[in-house]
């Protein structure tokens, strides 16, 4: 499989057909912001050129605060197919190691030049920072660029009512459960990908059955009840409500690792046994909770459905 359709490293990437126009960051989320950067290399590599990302895994902080590091809204394999789906030719993942940690600023460039011969320009957020204690920023950079003839391009921050647009913003929605507004920063719908599982059928029993998707984030939206659509191999979407938590009213000592649930509305072919699905998540209904009884969580599931319908026939 040719670069061009894989996440590779820097030292797998030597060559490439045309001049190399690279974003740089660590892009967690691919949100607005994000692809305002990628879109700027992406515009500049068309007529010849090459539009690259290069990313970082894992997190810095994994290295520098591994007691409490930062925790990714997305994995970097569903990072990288994002890349390629929102059109970039070349997906670089740099693994974030104490040797690559310990570069010093005034050699990123250069060093990045040795590994990439045709790169011709980078794109960074203005807050860029980069290098041995974080010591580089985007001046640095375009010091170190004109030295090297590497054009280097800074992009503004984008704003949303009133506030920079940041993973860190979309990381404190998604602990609150407001996937929509987290949507409306991401650009997109947020979303997860999974394997369809075997489950104990409880949600059958109750005369809703679910698919159960194998998931386990970070970043972790909170327990709750969503309305959602779900997207199996045939590339039809269905219409769903799904459960994301411990299952208090069934687990008794509640799960030891939460589970998303999925009750699709309506009619139509489901997908199996392991196969892969996407699940966007698209607005928040309630909090997840402990009822009184099986039958007291059985009512309430029907009204979450009531309450999904409604949403589906406003947007």
């Amino acid at each position: 499989m040719s670069a061009q359709h894989r996440a590779a490293s820097l030292t797998e990437v030597r060559r490439m057909a045309g001049p190399l126009h690279l974003a740089i960051g660590m892009f967690d989320g691919v949100h607005l912001g994000h692809q305002a950067v990628i879109e700027a290399a992406m515009h500049s590599a068309r007529g010849g050129g090459v539009s690259g990302v290069l990313t970082f895994h894992p997190h810095p902080s994994r290295l520098f605060r591994p007691d409490a590091p930062t925790l990714l809204i997305m994995p970097p394999e569903q990072k990288a197919h994002f890349l390629r789906e929102f059109g970039v030719d070349l997906v670089i993942t740099q693994p974030f190691t104490r040797g690559f940690a310990r570069l010093h600023a005034e050699d990123f460039l250069t060093h990045l030049k040795r590994q990439l011969p045709t790169l011709a320009a980078v794109y960074v957020g203005e807050n860029f920072r980069f290098g041995k204690g974080r010591a580089g920023d985007v001046k640095l950079l375009v010091a170190s660029g004109k030295a090297l003839g590497i054009a280097v391009v800074s992009v503004a921050r984008l704003r949303h009512n009133g506030r920079p647009v940041s993973s860190t913003r979309i990381r404190d929605l998604l602990a609150q459960g407001d996937v929509a507004q987290t949507g409306r920063l991401l650009g997109y719908p947020y979303y997860c990908e999974g394997a369809v599982q075997p489950g104990l059928r409880h949600g059958r029993k109750l005369g809703f059955p679910t698919l159960n998707v194998a998931w386990s984030p970070e970043a972790r939206p909170a327990f709750g009840v969503y309305v959602v659509r779900l997207r199996g191999a045939t590339g039809r979407w269905r219409r769903g409500v799904a459960n994301y938590g411990v299952r208090p009213t069934i687990e008794h000592q509640g799960a030891v690792h939460p589970l998303l649930e999925t009750h699709l509305l309506g009619r139509g072919p489901a997908p199996g046994p392991r196969a892969r699905v996407r699940v966007e998540w698209l607005d928040y209904l309630r909090p997840e909770k402990k009822f009184s009884s099986l039958d007291a969580l059985k009512r309430q599931i029907a009204r979450d459905c009531v309450a999904a319908e409604k949403y589906f026939g406003k947007h």
